[in-house]
């Protein structure tokens, strides 16, 4: 499918990756958005929780939508995401992947960036006891790597599931990392590795046998973290092989269903791997959007406090009817 040509021009201010990126996630406020909280039991006695947001009229549409890197369903890309759907008659699950809702889970494992055994979970349980007939996910970046290797690693996707949109998605992991790792992005990288850390002391808590005090101390990067924890709790032999196995872009040209990537070029998170125009050429369900500016899960719009990727989301949701 031809690369898809962007209409984003923010003003001059958010033209700059940075200003985009920490404005859109520190100060931005979302209001009038209400959840109700559903938790869910997984297979192997875990939870998640799971908060609903719905439109004011009846509507057999519904938005799966996911989050990023330690991002929760309270974010404000999450909630300017489920408000603009809502308000264009599409309810709202936003996903709180494991440990993230604001209460630890319940096993050693947590979350990763190809882990779409959760979001098959979350998918059946709504067939299963919701009558939606059009469903639709969305993801920001880890989540956004979740969606798109989960409709392309090769098991069935539900009829229901008629169209995706991925945001500032990291489709080459390691490629990514290596971006992180960088001194221009620093400031995220410490932020990212504080919070897991912390989490990470909570679970060494509860399970002492499983990593000791020592072990997180010494992790004095990302990487150091997968290599670690990520690594071990999930089944892999170290970081680099959770990379390999769980970049989404290895799966892009196995994606039947209309999906929609939206990938700024000033995302300073993103490695040009990260920037699929290959896979995008050759799949006529794959569309590239690539402009300009809008850092990472930024896309700031002064109109309305609505932002392009939820614009662009609902434009190409609708397209797909």
């Amino acid at each position: 499918m031809p690369i898809v040509k962007s209409t984003y021009k923010p003003p001059f201010l958010f033209k700059n990756g940075y200003v985009s990126t920490v404005y859109s996630g520190l100060w931005r406020r979302v209001n009038g958005v209400i959840q109700e909280r559903e938790r869910l039991t997984l297979p192997d006695g875990d939870f998640l929780d799971l908060d609903w947001s719905f439109s004011n009229k009846k509507t057999h549409r519904l938005a799966i939508v996911l989050h990023g890197l330690e991002g929760n369903a309270q974010r404000p890309y999450m909630l300017g995401a489920a408000k603009h759907f809502n308000t264009n008659d599409i309810d709202v699950v936003c996903v709180n992947f494991r440990g993230c809702s604001g209460e630890d889970n319940s096993l050693y494992r947590s979350y990763h960036s190809g882990d779409t055994g959760d979001l098959q979970v979350v998918i059946a349980h709504i067939l299963a006891t919701k009558a939606y007939k059009r469903i639709y996910l969305k993801g920001f970046s880890l989540g956004a790597n979740v969606v798109l290797k989960y409709l392309g690693e090769g098991h069935v996707i539900p009829e229901a599931i008629k169209a995706a949109t991925a945001v500032s998605v990291p489709c080459y992991l390691k490629g990514s990392c290596d971006e992180l790792h960088k001194l221009k992005n620093w400031p995220y990288a410490r932020m990212f590795l504080g919070n897991l850390k912390t989490k990470l002391k909570q679970k060494q808590q509860k399970f002492p046998k499983q990593i000791n005090g020592t072990a997180i101390n010494s992790i004095k990067s990302l990487i150091q973290f997968d290599h670690t924890y990520t690594s071990k709790a999930h089944g892999f032999t170290d970081a680099f092989d959770y990379y390999e196995q769980s970049s989404s872009l290895q799966f892009l040209p196995n994606i039947q269903v209309p999906t929609l990537v939206l990938n700024a070029e000033n995302d300073s998170f993103l490695s040009k791997s990260c920037f699929p125009f290959e896979a995008a050429k050759h799949n006529s369900n794959l569309f590239l959007e690539v402009p300009k500016y809008g850092g990472h899960v930024g896309f700031y719009e002064s109109s309305n406090n609505v932002y392009y990727n939820e614009m662009r989301a609902v434009e190409f949701f609708y397209f797909n009817l």
